[in-house]
């Protein structure tokens, strides 16, 4: 199957756009987020949507939301940018990838974390009368931004709600969000934040 510039398809929307959408973007933390934000903001009203019951525990998913307000009231932006913070349930993560635990990172596994995450931007985007709704998660080289764009657009026929095309590492976004983490302090975690992924990450040390 043919791979899709999904950098291109994004940057033919921005440039048809005649007012301000309204975003949903959903963020896995703040050095993920921060390019995002940075790029984003110059062409959409956003708000980010915390939701993230793969993260382990509940004190580094508590450190993460602390950090992405932190950056949100930081970070000058051309568009206003919210925050809402979803509830943590871990068990909706751990019931999502039963039977999938031994998957390499970056496998199946994942890509049903994706999912369960996207969803719930679809959803909510749907729901609170938003323009468009996609993933940070993009940015990040170790995700795979084809898979998040195909599932991003089959939960885009179900909600009735546009997913915005991204590839957020493309135009040097992956090493802009490096930058800004240096200049805001953030906080850079070593695994993705699933128990499975800091697992992998202990054992490859």
């Amino acid at each position: 199957m043919q791979k899709i510039n999904y950098q291109r398809k994004l940057d033919e929307l921005i440039n048809n756009l005649s007012e301000t959408p309204k975003l949903l973007l959903h963020s896995c933390c703040a050095p993920c987020s921060s390019y995002c934000l940075e790029y984003l903001s110059r062409y959409f009203a956003i708000t980010v949507l915390y939701y993230n019951p793969n993260i382990s525990p509940r004190e580094e998913f508590l450190k993460r939301a602390e950090e992405q307000r932190r950056l949100i009231s930081e970070l000058p932006t051309k568009n206003p940018v919210e925050l809402v913070v979803d509830d943590y349930d871990p068990n909706e993560f751990f019931s999502a990838v039963k039977g999938l635990e031994d998957c390499k990172e970056g496998g199946e596994r994942c890509f049903v974390c994706y999912r369960l995450r996207l969803e719930r931007a679809a959803r909510y985007a749907a729901a609170h009368g938003f323009d468009y709704f996609c993933s940070t998660l993009s940015i990040s080289p170790l995700k795979n931004a084809q898979k998040l764009n195909e599932i991003g657009e089959e939960l885009s026929e179900i909600y009735k709600i546009p997913n915005l095309p991204n590839n957020f590492k493309k135009k040097g976004g992956y090493l802009r969000s490096i930058e800004l983490s240096r200049e805001y302090g953030l906080y850079r975690q070593n695994y993705c934040g699933c128990v499975f992924s800091r697992r992998e990450s202990e054992e490859n040390q």
